[in-house]
């Protein structure tokens, strides 16, 4: 990992080359993103598409860097009257002249070396095309895809796709092959440069992996299903498990689930209330403002323990004892406190 670290960090730093940064999960990714301060010495900034990807990116996201309003941005300097109703299509002189961006993000914008984008699978080709539009209108180079700067484009496309919305794809159909990200106008000219990590780091069974890539590239065998079958649960042995986690479609079901488990533990509640500094908007939120605490309760650490290494982020615990602002857990497959 430290060699590619270093080789990687040496691309961007001899280059002025766009880079598409991919790999399954648990490849490096974030790890990379994470040293990247500390390997280049290109000034640089890191957004994302959503607020929780910019979090955990510790970015911001496109639309407030580059003050993009919620609507669909076409390359075309001039469009049909219809397209303009109700202002949910803009191009870039409707943007230049509705949503100017003000004088502190275009320092920003003028200051910086390299653009990193992060959760890419998640960014739209026509947000793509705004945000070069942006760089370049601040930079004042037209000449150049996004004024200049260099990007780096760091996701997985087995990931999250880009959301459209029914009435925005008959619009986005006549300028763009396709919605994801590379189909954007501003990459049709500088091609990018892919670098793929293959080896995963977060997970050591084999076997898993194996299943993990088999279900990626959906080429699952019958040794996998198999595999798979041998680990089903009922209901009511689910039930009985301890140190697990329930995988669910939607937030709301992960909450109520969350509740009822408190509400049948007995034991005393404690409520922590989160401290806010600066503008952080509800959407960025890594947890609940109101954290509710009981003995007994299954938590799950959301930071890594970067000098201790004793635990990170998705790593399970039990709460064993609440004493003022200070809360003990018994950590996961282990007697440590």
């Amino acid at each position: 990992m430290e060699d590619f670290l270093t080789t990687a960090s040496q691309f961007i730093n001899t280059t002025s080359s766009h880079i598409f940064l991919t790999g399954k999960a648990g490849t490096g990714k974030t790890t990379f993103l994470r040293n990247l301060s500390k390997l280049t010495h290109k000034s640089h900034i890191v957004v994302a598409p959503t607020g929780i990807a910019a979090l955990n990116a510790g970015g911001v996201t496109i639309h407030s860097q580059f003050l993009l309003p919620p609507v669909t941005f076409l390359p075309d300097r001039f469009l049909p009257e219809d397209f303009n109703e109700n202002g949910r299509v803009i191009n870039q002189n409707t943007l230049a002249r509705k949503h100017p961006l003000n004088s502190a993000r275009k320092q920003v914008l003028r200051s910086i070396d390299l653009l990193v984008i992060d959760e890419v699978s998640m960014l739209r080709a026509d947000l793509l095309d705004a945000i070069d539009y942006r760089m370049k209108a601040a930079r004042g180079n037209f000449r150049q895809s996004f004024g200049g700067a260099q990007v780096l484009f760091i996701g997985d496309l087995y990931q999250l796709p880009p959301v459209v919305k029914n009435e925005e794809k008959n619009i986005l159909n006549k300028y763009y092959k396709s919605v994801w990200f590379y189909e954007a106008k501003a990459l049709q000219e500088d091609a990018l440069v892919y670098i793929e990590l293959n080896k995963i780091f977060r997970q050591h069974d084999d076997t898993f992996i194996s299943i993990l890539n088999n279900l990626r590239n959906n080429e699952t065998t019958y040794e996998n299903i198999e595999t798979l079958n041998q680990h089903y649960k009922s209901e009511e042995e689910i039930r009985k498990l301890t140190e697990v986690i329930t995988l669910t479609t939607h937030n709301y079901k992960a909450d109520e689930l969350n509740q009822r488990e408190l509400k049948n533990l007995k034991t005393e509640s404690h409520f922590f209330d989160a401290q806010l500094e600066g503008d952080f908007p509800e959407s960025m939120y890594p947890i609940q403002l109101s954290l509710e605490i009981k003995v007994g309760a299954q938590i799950m650490f959301v930071r890594n323990d970067n000098e201790g290494k004793m635990y990170f982020n998705g790593k399970l615990a039990t709460v064993t004892e609440v004493s003022g602002d200070t809360i003990w857990v018994a950590l996961a497959e282990s007697q440590t406190r």
